[in-house]
């Protein structure tokens, strides 16, 4: 997301790197067309998230919404149409049907090789980068995304990385040519970094030191927000946006202009932030401006349960698979939190921190599922609960009017040991399962 000119010299030899290393940043599996047939997948186990678990039941996919589910659709729909090629008729009997994961809080498609400089474009320069979206420099023929799909992903939040306003964010699905294609409509999503103290040093002169800089760091977030604000109530006095000579003020009513769905109730703001003291600043801003809310990290969020209920606020949990953040905790803390923000009353969603790694949401859910969430509540932590707390009303769930995104599995798609997945449709579509890991595995077999 970085924009700067360089000396010929480094260009050319960037772009010489570049080409190199093209074989490893561009997948080879081709995105699948528009689906253009309805399909009907037969008798399967379906985990509807919305409705519970219907054991044989049908499910229909037509223009890439599900426009039914039940038990015998072949008879209630015109048997002339489901026998012939207008529909793919898939028999799913004793196999598992579920809506397509969405993993929150990832950098893939703007992190291929973490080592390699180049192909690693996750943060902006700057402190405050509100007018920035990850959709300028998500690649949506990364390698990763048919390994990470692989899992049951069928969406992924681009989450920007940095310190501050690190910027915005966007909701894509897993099988495209562009992030034009790939773009799926949310709410505006607003990403700020809240400054901490990341090591508390020992000798009192640095203590005071770290802890005015932290506070300097604080300043500088609620001054941006503030102007911000007055920017926005200057625009809403005046009906059109400010404008300035001054190429400084230009720069910044760039920055406010962006931001104007945030204070319009438009979009939400995505606050990065662990620790109680963090959260208690967060929602001290969010009260002042009426943000709408989601904390990132949440490692306390369970423990200021009332402040978070009282601004409607929301969690996305990333933490499932890490260890405690504090040497007193109980070793399994990190695993039971979900349960406690569930417990709480506590909106929630977890998510995966990573670009390549994030396949692994579907068995941090699995975890939190042995550690006090119910399977049910654990799978739609993934799924419909991921999917509201980015604004999208139709995404998540196997219900009439959501879109067919959807998972065939034989076995547990929590469960590493049973998780097989055998087909994944996005939108309808039905999407190559082929993936780098997979080429690489049967390669070996004939080594």
């Amino acid at each position: 997301m970085q924009h700067s000119s360089k000396p010929v010299l480094f260009a050319a030899l960037l772009g010489a790197i570049c080409t190199t290393l093209a074989p490893a940043m561009a997948s080879d599996i081709v995105p699948t067309p528009k689906q253009s047939r309805s399909v009907l997948i037969k008798n399967a186990t379906v985990h509807t998230v919305s409705q519970g678990v219907l054991s044989n039941t049908d499910v229909l996919i037509e223009n890439g919404k599900i426009t039914a589910v039940g038990p015998q659709l072949t008879s209630q729909i015109n048997s002339a149409t489901a026998e012939t090629s207008d529909t793919q008729v898939v028999d799913a009997s004793g196999k598992h049907l579920y809506p397509g994961l969405i993993a929150l809080d990832t950098s893939l498609g703007l992190v291929e090789i973490e080592m390699s400089r180049p192909t690693v474009d996750n943060a902006e320069v700057g402190y405050i980068n509100p007018q920035i979206s990850t959709a300028t420099a998500y690649n949506a023929d990364s390698e990763l995304i048919p390994t990470i799909r692989f899992n049951g992903i069928t969406h992924a939040q681009i989450v920007p990385s940095g310190d501050g306003i690190a910027g915005q964010s966007v909701l894509v699905d897993l099988d495209a040519w562009t992030i034009e294609d790939a773009l799926t409509p949310s709410a505006g999503q607003f990403h700020v970094y809240w400054p901490q103290i990341k090591r508390m040093p020992e000798d009192e002169k640095k203590k005071a030191k770290a802890i005015e800089k932290n506070q300097q760091a604080i300043d500088q977030l609620n001054i941006a927000f503030e102007d911000g604000y007055r920017y926005f109530l200057s625009d809403k006095a005046s009906g059109k946006n400010n404008k300035n000579e001054d190429p400084q003020s230009a720069t910044n009513n760039l920055r406010w202009q962006a931001m104007l769905p945030l204070y319009q109730g438009k979009a939400t703001l995505f606050a990065h932030a662990d620790s109680v003291g963090q959260i208690e600043q967060v929602i001290a801003l969010t009260k002042k401006y009426q943000f709408k809310l989601v904390i990132v990290g949440g490692y306390d969020a369970w423990r200021l349960a009332s402040s978070l209920r009282e601004v409607k606020a929301g969690v996305i949990y990333p933490h499932t698979l890490s260890l405690p953040k504090r040497k007193d905790e109980p070793v399994d803390l990190p695993f039971k939190i979900p349960s406690l923000l569930a417990n709480a009353g506590i909106p929630f969603a977890l998510g995966f921190s990573s670009d390549w790694n994030s396949r692994n949401l579907p068995y941090a859910a699995g975890y939190s599922a042995a550690y006090g969430l119910t399977p049910e509540q654990a799978l739609k932590s993934i799924t419909l609960d991921a999917a509201k707390l980015l604004g999208v009303e139709d995404l998540g769930a196997i219900a009439v009017g959501y879109q067919g995104s959807v998972v065939l599995s034989e076995g547990d798609i929590l469960d590493p040991m049973t998780n097989k997945i055998q087909a994944i449709w996005i939108e309808g579509r039905q999407i190559d399962l082929n993936n780098r890991h997979q080429q690489l595995y049967q390669k070996y077999l004939k080594r």
